[in-house]
């Protein structure tokens, strides 16, 4: 069992916690819209869920745009924006460098993160990820643990403050294009807290499953019962707990079940002639969830003097909702202006956008094709274990953010 829980204070970006004496756990599922929650709670297959939602709080709040992995991820263990920790997508365009690439390494972070300043403030943090991509911006400047499902048994003491890994959780080390490597996040997150070895906990899922199966369909209903099942072990043990959503989930598909999607550069070209270099932010290692497309995109202008001509016309192309230039972007879309394009397109809830048919391989899904990035993706569910009080409950009620998940937890429960 865990022994005495530090209830220190700790200040990060200008919010101060007071966290309980209780284990806290905040979880991003990943992928999970809300109707995935409401469908499984009335199959009555979440019924630890559907107790936390009526005892404690649930609600929707609003995401980082673009609604992407790494962008949410680092926006709820910083607490702020893309605009403030610098992470823009999983993948950009460095003009400085005249590069394209990956955005998983902490050295695109601009701030600290709550889970470093919880750890030096004496909680025994734990950081567990499905998805190794994300474990070095997770574990940045962390004194604790970190490991990912998907590399759990690289896992050594020196590097990740644990070994054993497998043998601590009791279930062999999944597949990634899995439901398991979900299930295997929460359920290291219940023996790190059974064996006293951690007390804060940040556990990221995957949306493998969301990417592959609707709401309704039994996998879907199933895996989400999986989840239930571990969401009552973690309450069980005393934890104050906290879910919410990197991004909702929508098919991306026409009328007869095929892909729908705009190849930017090559509309672009074809109106303008050459000159424009169209990024997707949702590009990662993990090309069975989505091909490389998503629905938002970010468009690097070779003639500056086309910007103009290039929004107006974008913007009235069917599947496409909005157009913004980059200062439009910064303001409204909370994005690094040295991160991100001339212009920025977000498409309709039903489409997604690529660059070339040749930089997106759709063989390579699995079923038909499922994907995020832009408005109708924002908005996701937010549940909190144990009720709020006064001053969150009213906050509860204007415009909370997903990356307000910590803050709600510590501060906003009763």
């Amino acid at each position: 069992m865990l022994n005495t829980i530090s209830t220190q204070s700790f200040q990060i970006n200008n919010r101060l916690y007071a966290p309980k004496a209780l284990p806290i756990v905040v979880i991003c599922i990943d992928g999970s819209a809300d109707e995935y929650l409401d469908i499984t709670i009335a199959h009555d297959r979440m019924p630890n869920l559907k107790k936390m939602a009526q005892y404690g709080y649930k609600g929707m709040v609003r995401g980082a745009l673009p609604s992407f992995t790494n962008v949410n991820n680092s926006s709820i263990v910083t607490g702020v924006s893309p605009a403030v920790h610098g992470i823009s997508g999983n993948f950009f365009y460095d003009e400085t460098k005249d590069e394209e690439v990956m955005m998983n390494s902490s050295d695109y972070l601009r701030t600290g993160t709550i889970l470093a300043v919880a750890a030096n403030a004496g909680r025994k943090v734990g950081v567990v990820t499905a998805k190794e991509k994300l474990r070095d911006i997770l574990s940045y400047q962390l004194n604790g643990i970190a490991f990912s499902a998907e590399k759990a048994g690289l896992a050594k003491k020196e590097t990740h403050g644990i070994d054993g890994v497998e043998e601590l959780v009791g279930h062999p080390i999944p597949a990634i294009y899995s439901g398991e490597a979900s299930l295997f996040v929460l359920r290291a997150g219940v023996a790190l807290i059974e064996n006293g070895l951690a007390d804060f906990l940040y556990l990221s899922l995957t949306d493998y499953m969301q990417h592959t199966y609707a709401p309704e369909t039994e996998e879907s209903l199933a895996f989400y019962e999986a989840i239930d099942t571990e969401l009552g072990k973690l309450v069980s043990l005393g934890a104050i707990v906290g879910a919410t959503a990197d991004h909702g989930m929508n098919a991306k598909i026409k009328a007869d079940g095929s892909p729908h999607v705009l190849y930017l550069e090559d509309i672009l070209e074809a109106q303008f002639g050459a000159g424009f270099r169209v990024i997707c932010p949702i590009t990662d290692p993990y090309v069975k969830h989505h091909g490389a497309l998503g629905s938002y995109a970010v468009i690097h202008i070779e003639d500056k003097s086309q910007i103009e001509a290039a929004k107006s016309w974008l913007v009235l192309q069917p599947g496409i909702t909005e157009v913004h230039d980059k200062e439009a972007a910064v303001r409204l879309l909370e994005q690094p202006a040295d991160r991100t394009g001339d212009l920025v397109v977000l498409s309709a809830r039903d489409v997604v956008v690529g660059r070339r048919p040749e930089y997106h391989d759709l063989s390579a899904l699995d079923g038909s094709l499922r994907s995020h990035g832009g408005r109708y993706e924002e908005m996701v569910p937010m549940v909190i274990s144990h009720p709020l009080n006064a001053r969150y409950s009213i906050k509860a009620s204007t415009d909370p953010r997903n990356f307000d998940i910590f803050d709600f937890t510590i501060n906003g429960t009763c």
